[in-house]
């Protein structure tokens, strides 16, 4: 516990807003308990003790900071998981009225929560779980008519439409594991090791140091061909990222998983170079404040490591927790990355 301890007060003195939500500051000399990236001035390290949550830090008889107000977040997590859970038990997307009323908010101000606390708007999560079910009607079902009803669906238009969107093929296509459609890819020497860039017509969907038989295992049922000069542009931008993991990119990736999964994914391009992130804190970013392994496992199966900065994740202790490429990559990744500030994190 005192190592841990000594993690956190290193959290509080960077102020790291990634570490809000894994615990709270309290400071026995003042009687209140903060976030740690309270921009209060510091407390004398003797003074202060850490409580997993305001609950606890209540009971030892201390108050939340006017100033960082450490309570609203643990209330915003708390109304997120609610209006996600209702999202994904409804059989129709419920109404943003609906969402915001189960949360306990106003409308428009649940709105704005929702989308800078996940990446996207309540509308956008609502279709995004519509989707998975839509796949999972599509393969469980031998009609595509079938699969529109039992995906909640009220006719053909609206799922067609919402299809193409999500999907990049057609229905049909994507219920025989996307049989027919095309996955070209290209290699290149890296620092690293060699490298893969496999892409669809909508952006990258893999990048992999597994070679070209890791394509065939994730995509059994399509098309894979070499995508010859027409790649050359793509695969340069994609090598540039490998070799300058801080480099920031604007490249079109063709990625899919579950909506949690993508939210996480979301949630992982949004920390800064040089930074890192708990796994709990992502759960609780994306409103899913008890879903830390479930974390975890969004940032294994991230299929396009690098360009989504799943190196940036870790344990709530500091350590480095997994990674799908292995940890020593890790390592190499993040000292290239931010040499000074990463320095150590595996000690």
């Amino acid at each position: 516990m005192p190592e841990t301890d000594n993690r956190r007060w290193d959290a509080v003195l960077r102020r790291d807003r990634a570490a809000d939500g894994t615990f709270v500051t309290g400071v026995l000399t003042t009687g209140i308990y903060c976030r740690p990236s309270c921009a209060a001035r510091h407390p004398k390290r003797e003074n202060v003790r850490f409580f997993a949550d305001g609950a606890a830090a209540r009971a030892a008889g201390l108050r939340p900071c006017l100033r960082c107000k450490p309570d609203e977040m643990a209330r915003d997590a708390e109304g997120l998981a609610k209006a996600i859970a209702l999202i994904e038990r409804a059989e129709t997307p419920p109404t943003l009225e609906e969402i915001a009323d189960e949360a306990g908010y106003a409308p428009h101000h649940f709105h704005r929560l929702f989308r800078k606390r996940t990446g996207v708007t309540p509308a956008a999560y609502a279709r995004a779980v519509r989707a998975k079910r839509m796949e999972a009607a599509l393969k469980d079902n031998e009609r595509v008519t079938d699969a529109i009803y039992d995906a909640g669906f009220s006719g053909p238009g609206r799922f067609y439409e919402e299809a193409e969107q999500r999907l990049g093929m057609a229905p049909s296509a994507w219920r025989r594991g996307g049989g027919g459609e095309t996955v070209r890819w290209a290699s290149a020497g890296t620092s690293f090791g060699p490298v893969v860039v496999a892409a669809t017509e909508r952006g990258i969907c893999r990048l992999t140091f597994g070679g070209i038989e890791q394509l065939r295992q994730d995509f059994p049922h399509a098309t894979i061909e070499p995508g010859g000069a027409g790649m050359a542009d793509l695969v340069a931008q994609a090598v540039a990222v490998v070799e300058e993991p801080g480099r920031a990119h604007d490249l079109p990736l063709d990625v899919r998983g579950t909506a949690f999964q993508e939210a996480i994914w979301r949630e992982l391009s949004q920390v800064p170079a040089g930074e890192s992130v708990s796994y709990a804190a992502l759960a609780a970013r994306v409103g899913r404040p008890g879903a830390t392994r479930a974390a975890g496992t969004a940032c294994g199966a991230n299929p396009v490591p690098l360009l989504i900065p799943c190196h940036r994740a870790r344990r709530s202790d500091g350590s480095a927790g997994g990674y799908a490429l292995g940890l020593e990559m890790k390592a190499r990744i993040l000292a290239r990355e931010a040499p000074d500030t990463q320095r150590g994190l595996f000690d």
